[in-house]
């Protein structure tokens, strides 16, 4: 398969794909990012597991929000590391590179006051501490997991979508 229809079958087509697209991606990745990152921090428990889970739902809309927030510029971050005949793949890990850093960034802030119901500076103490490795786990996920699983799911809806626009197309 080529590199420029790969843009047009794995990626989405529309808004509203586009909006299906980042609720796969960021529930795959809130469910899975924060766990490890908490349990590296304090512990893999039962206590900690239910922590996390009491928050998620704020989490998930926080993450949504922040992806939304830092899109545009992980866009131009992206536009000047790869070019238009750059590979798939190049594209791919360069959007994923700049969309993760500038995620991590805010939420390695934000992510353990959403975590602790409390703003203190305590993640602005301990941020080049705990970063690199918030990045490195966030960069992993989405590199290997969240984003390939998404990238999967649309390709197999817009596999449907093209077969059904040809079957109409030959019926007519």
């Amino acid at each position: 398969m080529s590199d420029h229809h790969k843009f047009g079958t794995h990626l989405p087509r529309s808004g509203r794909e586009s909006l299906l697209f980042v609720l796969m991606i960021s529930l795959l990745s809130v469910n899975i990012i924060p766990v490890i990152i908490t349990g590296l921090s304090i512990g893999f428990t039962l206590d900690m597991w239910v922590g996390v889970l009491r928050v998620l739902p704020l989490l998930w809309v926080v993450v949504i929000a922040v992806v939304m927030l830092t899109r545009q510029p992980a866009m131009w971050l992206t536009g000047r590391l790869v070019r238009t005949g750059d590979s798939f793949r190049a594209h791919i890990l360069a959007d994923t590179l700049c969309s993760v850093l500038l995620i991590s960034v805010i939420l390695t802030v934000v992510g353990p006051w959403i975590g602790n119901w409390s703003v203190t500076t305590e993640s602005l103490v301990h941020f080049f501490e705990n970063w690199p490795r918030n990045f490195m786990i966030a960069f992993v996920v989405e590199a290997l997991l969240a984003q390939p699983v998404a990238r999967l799911v649309m390709r197999g809806h817009h596999h449907r979508v093209d077969q059904r626009g040809a079957a109409v197309v030959q019926a007519a």
